[in-house]
């Protein structure tokens, strides 16, 4: 019972989302420098991360940037993680700090390419700043604030359309002291509320402190320091005497307040839980609320299924081991074709390219195991937003060491199939979805290189990584597997293929391919809408840390399984119009999904202003979404044709058990394919198998 008990807490726990900590926590001593970082800069209109300093902005001192050590995963998603020239230190507040003076270029004019700063104003691009490994979370109001996204460079006047800069900055930090420590504490919140304030002031003025740079004339009560009772910066200051915005355009002076406040409700460990959640903003509810939809869905399909299946087979069974009668065959109550009609021709090879399917199949399975790992563990914990690009490294790594897999199973289908080139299918399963998704990479990578712009610009060394990763370690995993699948025998049917293939019946429209692709993937895409929302507003967006792992478990568990039992019917229909040719038709009925995701990402970028889109975000989002639809494509169909190939087996090797079919030659007549029995002249030696005897 205590077992019991433990496991189902354990089980809850992942449906929920186990968050592990950050692997060890900074204590800082009062007055000791904290480090504030800066990451590349996103944009929801353009989907391009841009480099922070390619920007007019102030740079650290020495005009030295230093650049953090970064992971394969935090390059490949553009992450630029830099030093900045803000300077905090622990406990200590800071009233209207001067950061510099940046010249933005010139004044903002119609009919004239705006400066760099006014396009990333129009563009929509936000600051994405660190502490401590925190994101910075925004402060629009004193009721609202945003745990993703980070906050906007600056924004447009309604009226004038003019673009008005983010100059001055309130970084509240909110830390909690260490229990074992006092005299030391750890940051466990981090908020940025941006103003913008337009200072006149007179530059290399000296004065007071060491990093005064300007003499700011018209300044506001945080800017005077000679008040004995200073106060931060508030929004009644900003706005008082009708104080106007910092336009983007010349000289601009950046300012900046630190707030810290002690938090003893807050600990290190759980500071993550408010940015995983959003604030509760998306409740668990709504998750459970999809997966019990899609349950119902799937015990609904598979009842029907059952239903249907059960009813025709239980009918098939009865009349195949009776004989038949004279009034039956007078009411014409045979069959004219039935699935049993085609067991000499069901599992024949593929009519069109057994490599290329043997190949699919191999690497559906390679990426099914990848995505059942990586949702494993990220639900576990081992994976989440703390650990920048710890997602895409393990996706990168898990397929790597997948390669096995690969191989093996299209050793074994290719095998199955009777091909005799295992060499040419081992290196197209090794060199086929890999090729495709590093040509991808590549392509992004010299666009961006030069645009000279986006952060997607990998550094050669990553590209080595990955090049190594392919060729060093994926390439060699897949040609061992694919010798060990060589080495077991092909998989075994129970019924033996005639040497002469049977001719296939005109099929009704509702057995057509096109029917079957638009009914075969509307179950599964409604199932996994949700998450899939979720999931594209976490990628492209910037609206959530996606962590909902556990629950995207269970979606992709109930996705397999609809996949399964759509791809099952479908393949008991075909072959009960007597069309034979399932292993091409149960994979694409299987990975239809696909093309449905794919369609959906037309509709999804609708939300991305079309004027701002360049070729290079036309090129990201459809070359990315294009490479995950036909990853799910492959994934989804290798498990619509392994169901159906274990569906067929089981259905044909139970009419065995019945009566022997022994494989048809070119001297056997039509009802010896179909029974197993020498023709007869009376039907007592004629066992009804769906055709009259005469």
């Amino acid at each position: 019972m205590i077992r019991a008990f433990t496991i189902g807490t354990l089980l809850l726990r992942v449906v929920q989302g186990y968050h592990v900590p950050e692997d060890q926590p900074n204590s800082f001593a009062e007055g000791e420098s904290v480090n504030l970082k800066i990451n590349k800069m996103t944009s929801t209109t353009t989907l391009l991360p841009l480099d922070y300093y390619h920007l007019p902005f102030c740079f650290p001192d020495g005009n030295v940037v230093e650049l953090d050590t970064q992971n394969l995963g935090q390059f490949l998603s553009g992450d630029r993680i830099q030093s900045s020239p803000y300077r905090l230190n622990m406990k200590v507040d800071m009233y209207c700090e001067q950061l510099g003076i940046g010249n933005l270029g010139r004044e903002q004019q119609e009919g004239i390419h705006p400066n760099k700063m006014v396009e990333a104003i129009q563009k929509n691009y936000h600051h994405n700043w660190i502490v401590d490994n925190l994101p910075a979370a925004t402060k629009y109001s004193t009721i609202r604030t945003s745990y993703i996204g980070g906050f906007p460079v600056g924004f447009i006047h309604d009226y004038t359309k003019k673009a008005y800069i983010y100059n001055h900055v309130n970084i509240e930090i909110q830390y909690h002291n260490v229990e074992n420590e006092p005299d030391r504490a750890r940051i466990v919140r981090f908020t940025v509320q941006p103003f913008s304030i337009k200072h006149d002031f007179a530059t290399n003025a000296g004065g007071n402190g060491p990093f005064k740079v300007a003499d700011i004339q018209n300044r506001i009560q945080s800017c005077n320091h000679k008040n004995r009772s200073k106060e931060h910066t508030r929004y009644e200051m900003v706005h008082a005497n009708d104080r106007g915005p910092q336009p983007a355009h010349g000289g601009v002076l950046f300012t900046y307040d630190v707030i810290w406040t002690e938090n003893v409700d807050l600990h290190w460990s759980s500071r993550w839980y408010i940015y995983l959640t959003m604030d509760n903003a998306i409740p668990a509810e709504i998750h459970w609320f999809s997966i019990w939809n899609s349950l119902f869905m799937v015990i609904l399909l598979s009842a029907m299924i059952a239903t249907i299946l059960v009813r025709n087979l239980r009918r098939d069974f009865k009349y195949y081991k009776r004989l038949v009668t004279d009034e039956e065959k007078a009411e014409s109550i045979i069959i004219e074709f039935s699935w049993k009609l085609v067991h000499a021709d069901v599992f024949r090879a593929p009519n069109f390219s057994p490599l290329l399917l043997a190949v699919c199949c191999g690497t559906g399975a390679q990426l099914l195991c990848t995505a059942f790992w990586t949702i494993l563990l990220s639900a576990i914990g081992f994976v989440n937003p703390a650990r920048r690009g710890s997602l895409l490294m393990a996706l990168i790594v898990l397929y790597a060491l997948s390669g096995s897999v690969a191989g093996y199973v299209t050793a074994r289908f290719y095998k199955t199939f009777k091909g005799e080139g295992w060499q040419k299918a081992t290196a197209c399963t090794a060199f086929g979805f890999p090729g495709i998704a590093f040509g991808l990479c590549l392509i992004v990578d010299i666009m961006a290189t030069l645009s000279q712009t986006s952060t997607y610009a990998v550094p050669v060394m990553s590209i080595v990584v990955l090049l190594f990763l392919w060729l060093g370690i994926l390439t060699p995993l897949v040609f061992l597997g694919a010798y060990k699948g060589f080495k077991w025998d092909a998989i075994e049917f129970p019924v033996n293929t005639s040497s002469i293939s049977r001719e296939i019946p005109v099929q009704p429209w509702f057995r057509s391919l096109p029917f079957a692709l638009a009914i075969s993937g509307i179950f599964p895409f409604r199932a996994c809408f949700v998450e899939m929302n979720f999931i594209l507003a976490s990628a492209w967006l910037d609206q959530y840390y996606y962590a909902a792992f556990g629950f995207l478990l269970i979606v992709f568990a109930i996705l397999l399984i609809l996949c399964a039992e759509m791809a099952v019917l479908l393949n008991f229909s075909q072959l009960k119009g007597g069309n034979y040719h399932w292993w091409w038709r149960s994979f694409i009925n299987g990975g239809s999904i696909s093309l449905w995701v794919f369609f959906y990402s037309f509709v999804h970028f609708k939300s991305i202003k079309a004027e701002a889109a360049s070729v290079l975000t036309l090129v990201v989002y459809f070359g990315y979404m294009g490479l995950a639809s036909l990853g799910l494509f492959l994934m989804t169909g290798f498990v619509g044709i392994s169901a159906c190939l274990w569906f067929n087996k089981t259905m044909f090797a139970s009419i065995v058990t019945g009566a022997r079919l022994p494989s048809a030659s070119h001297s056997t007549t039509d009802q010896e394919m179909i029974t197993g029995a020498p023709m007869t002249t009376g039907s007592e030696g004629c066992i009804a198998a769906g055709i009259s005897v005469t």
